[in-house]
């Protein structure tokens, strides 16, 4: 049921346009009398072949979000850590400076959410993320009051900067697509193809005595296959938008605070 259900998230109201196009070319075709031989390897190279390709592309950056995310995470708790062992004298969950670094690394997963979302990326959105890094940076040099040595804040500081690094390059992903030129030349070719072989749809109407209907089955088929996979490639194309079932997820603050309170 699950594979079904996937599967119908994938089809929407662009694959009925297409696929009734489709069906309506072979039809005009029919009535006039225009049949022709079409070489399928065509579809294959003018549209599968792109489509497949940014496919890959968009999930490779994906992958590479989930990546960047997880380091964000991980050096989150490692400071997290850092403030609670390292302080001389007040290594527990209950100190002043635990209590402080799990609600800037609370605001952090929230503030990351919100630049990342589709309705976020704004100038405002970015400046919050970067002041709670700014709030991770003082809370750094609070540790220093607390007697903790240069070479550990020196640390601390590294995991600060690493999880810096990491958020820009998940902001450069929802920034930057994959080639928006190709996109665009696929989805023109993949609506304007099932339109276009309607004389080889009608053609193979012809040939099948038995089962008439064949070409339009056909063209339906063709239609579905390919408005499908461009919809699957928009579907991770951003892997922010909260659309579809590959998205990365970005609400993880009640994962965390568990593990911070321990």
């Amino acid at each position: 049921m699950k594979t079904l259900k996937d599967f119908i998230s994938v089809v929407d109201w662009q694959t009925f346009i297409v696929s009734l196009l489709a069906v309506g070319s072979t039809y005009a075709c029919l009535y006039f009398n225009i049949r022709a031989e079409i070489p399928t390897g065509l579809i294959g190279l003018a549209v599968v072949f792109p489509i497949v390709f940014s496919i890959n592309a968009a999930y490779k950056r994906r992958e590479e979000a989930l990546k960047f995310f997880a380091g964000v995470k991980a050096h989150g708790v490692a400071l997290y850590y850092a403030h609670r062992d390292w302080v001389p004298g007040e290594a527990n969950k209950e100190s002043e400076h635990c209590k402080r670094v799990r609600l800037i690394i609370e605001d952090l997963i929230i503030a990351i959410r919100e630049d990342l979302m589709e309705k976020g990326r704004s100038q405002a959105s970015f400046s919050k993320v970067m002041s709670v890094f700014s709030r991770f940076s003082a809370s750094n040099e609070a540790l220093r009051e607390a007697k903790v040595t240069g070479s550990e804040i020196s640390r601390a500081s590294q995991y600060v900067s690493k999880m810096m690094i990491d958020y820009e390059r998940m902001r450069n992903i929802a920034t930057y697509r994959t080639p928006v030129s190709l996109r665009a030349y696929s989805r023109v070719f993949l609506n304007f193809f099932p339109i276009a072989f309607g004389p080889y749809f009608a053609a193979l109407c012809y040939k099948s005595e038995l089962f008439p209907l064949v070409g339009y089955l056909v063209a339906v088929l063709y239609s579905l296959v390919l408005v499908t996979l461009d919809n699957v490639q928009e579907d991770i194309e951003d892997p922010y938008d909260d659309i579809g079932t590959d998205d990365v997820k970005l609400n993880v603050v009640e994962d965390y605070m568990v593990v911070t309170a321990e």
